[in-house]
């Protein structure tokens, strides 16, 4: 399949813009990347002609200028049906849509105090960051009971809730949550991490070390 001249805005840092160019990946469609710099470039005129919030991810396809990634997920699913990323059935259904949702409204604000630790550097208020490794945990105990015997969350084969989640989790032990007592959520993170849509969007090392040196910048100049 291919897009009719589609461009997907997308930086590999951000698990919101990677969840789409998985997803674009798995899918096996054609499409442009563009590479938007978080240093301004997203406050460009022919960057808020797409999208006006100045956020991304962001998605051109067949005239139709698209933010927001669970919305273009849902819109790469149904208009490009084949693979399948969403199962049939109801309850596995349920399984995909709380796990996307959950990593967007619990999961992925619980990380803040954690993403210095990330990336290598210091971290903040011990305080703060222990609250978040308790919420990002009971996150994973969610998770850990919705896989069952099946490789993916509701399926035998990758879903939605695969890109969402799996953009965030294996970061985590960086942050000090540890994988090793959510069995099932560890053995899924590595099934995710060895496909090679998710090596294709890895962050490089270069790019870790500019945002590393992007955020000690923010860090000092708060402190000042």
């Amino acid at each position: 399949m291919r897009f009719s001249r589609a461009k997907a805005v997308s930086d590999p840092i951000s698990p919101n813009s990677r969840r789409v160019w998985i997803t674009l990946l798995e899918k096996g469609l054609e499409f442009e990347l563009v590479a938007v710099k978080l240093n301004g470039e997203q406050f460009k005129p022919e960057f808020l002609a797409i999208s006006p919030f100045h956020h991304i991810p962001a998605l051109v396809d067949d005239g139709l200028n698209m933010v927001e990634s669970l919305a273009i997920l849902d819109y790469l699913e149904a208009k490009y049906p084949q693979p399948a990323m969403l199962p049939s059935d109801t309850k596995d259904l349920a399984v995909v849509r709380m796990v996307e949702l959950v990593t967007i409204n619990e999961l992925l604000p619980a990380t803040t105090p954690l993403f210095p630790l990330m990336l290598g550097l210091p971290g903040g208020d011990p305080e703060k960051i222990e609250q978040a490794k308790q919420k990002v945990s009971t996150v994973l105990k969610f998770f850990e009971t919705l896989l069952d015997d099946r490789p993916f969350f509701g399926s035998q084969t990758i879903t939605l809730a695969e890109p969402v989640a799996g953009t965030v989790i294996p970061w985590l032990p960086g942050g000090g949550v540890p994988l090793n007592h959510y069995p099932k959520l560890s053995a899924w993170c590595a099934r995710l991490t060895a496909r090679p849509a998710w090596q294709e969007t890895e962050a490089t090392p270069k790019m870790i070390e500019t945002l590393k040196s992007r955020l000690q910048t923010m860090i000092s100049k708060s402190a000042g």
